[in-house]
């Protein structure tokens, strides 16, 4: 379908933390507009608002509802959207904000991380035909049974990239507090670079490893429709970093960049019953309860039993741990390990398919560095490990010299 001359921006939390940095998004939003673009905005809630919700419902509880956990995290958002509309009104310029649900966001009833079902763009594109700039609160939606329901960390990603591809825009800004796509965290590595462009497979693998630029689920929308996305700073007019189709000279840099993920925790179901189903009947009680898994490793029977070690999200670890236990007992399988000082470390690059050694090069630096290995995973793209905390960011220095992804390479 054609591209309408329509541009989806989205500003996250750090972007809008106060009025003045509204203020400044607005005057950034005006220029749009005056270029003649239509504009629709996706906004975050303000800085902390999200984490400082989060907190207050922990202090009533320890195992919240869910389904009220997406009702008051919505709030931070409407806050935002409001603020936002009034300064584009101090402009003199045309505006007006709405919810998730107001603007038909529909998605499935997985609170607290739902999927996007729909979008129904009536309204918003009756608002553009007026001339209006159409604000809209990201990471929140609803059900068809009108639930409130939020996508998850990083959710107004998603929603932006929903958004352009339901309104056929032209190009989604990710509008943050960073130029772009980095070699490396730039708070880790001094001399990390900033890449020009990045395919939307390493760029999913990137996000999926923990670099938390994007919401992974936002990637995989806009590979799917072909989406393009700019990364960019909110506070400078800077090209940042665009993520498009692959094109053929990317194969020439073998590891794009080097991604760290210190929010892993590692489960341990020791002897457990080496029969077949057991491994279905674990990973599926998991499942049920809609906790992703990202590595798994299980040891070689010897004695008819064997230990399956995997990694959650650490904010998932307790609702496993509670499973786990369960399935346990069912099982008659052994003790159950954790281990929440873990870190994983993983390089990315679409070369690594015509480029032999680079595994070695990998566990040869760590090496050289005294830094242990404890679980590996590969995918064709990428290579993955956990490791100590402790030793982190060390390992990131030492991968990313490895590979010499620096400014001065």
């Amino acid at each position: 379908m054609l591209k309408r001359k329509l541009i989806v921006q989205k500003y996250g939390g750090s972007s809008v933390v106060d009025t003045s940095r509204i203020k400044k998004v607005a005057d950034r939003i005006a220029k749009q507009k005056k270029r003649g673009y239509g504009v629709v905005v996706v906004v975050s809630a303000l800085g902390d608002t999200t984490d400082n919700l989060i907190s207050l419902a922990q202090e009533i509880t320890d195992s919240p509802s869910e389904r009220e956990m997406d009702m008051l995290m919505s709030t931070g958002e409407q806050m935002s959207i409001a603020l936002l509309a009034m300064a584009l009104h101090k402009l003199g310029l045309e505006a007006i904000s709405f919810t998730g649900a107001q603007v038909g966001i529909i998605t499935d009833a997985s609170h607290t991380k739902a999927k996007i079902l729909d979008i129904n763009s009536k309204r918003i594109d009756s608002e553009l035909k007026k001339g209006k700039i159409v604000i809209v609160a990201g990471f929140q939606g609803i059900t068809i049974s009108d639930d409130i329901t939020t996508l998850g960390r990083g959710g107004s990603n998603l929603t932006a990239v929903a958004l352009a591809k339901a309104l056929r825009a032209s190009t989604c800004e990710m509008c943050t507090d960073v130029e772009g796509v980095y070699t490396a965290d730039p708070r880790i590595v001094a001399d990390a670079r900033k890449i020009s462009s990045i395919s939307y497979e390493e760029m999913l693998e990137l996000a999926s490893a923990g670099a938390q630029v994007l919401q992974p689920r936002s990637i995989e929308v806009a590979k799917k429709f072909n989406v393009p996305i700019h990364i960019r700073s909110s506070f400078s007019d800077k090209n940042g970093t665009i993520i498009s189709k692959e094109v053929k000279s990317m194969e020439d840099i073998v590891v794009r960049g080097v991604a760290l993920n210190k929010n892993e925790a590692k489960i341990t179901i020791c002897d457990v019953p080496d029969k077949p189903g057991i491994a279905a009947t674990i990973f599926k009680k998991i499942a049920d309860a809609n906790i992703n898994i990202d590595m798994i490793i299980q040891n070689v029977s010897r004695t008819g039993y064997t230990d399956v070690s995997f990694t959650v999200m650490s904010r998932d670890l307790k609702k496993t741990l509670k499973i786990t236990e369960q399935v346990r007992q069912s099982i008659g399988s052994g003790e159950i390990a954790c281990n929440d000082n873990i870190a994983k470390l993983s390089i990315v690059g679409i070369g690594m398919r015509s480029h032999s050694g680079i595994a070695s090069r990998m566990f040869g630096a760590l090496a050289r560095n005294k830094i242990n290995i404890d679980m590996i995973s590969t995918s064709e793209i990428k290579i993955s490990c956990t490791i100590n905390k402790k030793s982190a960011k060390k390992a990131v220095r030492a991968i990313h010299k490895e590979f010499k992804l620096g400014k001065a390479n």
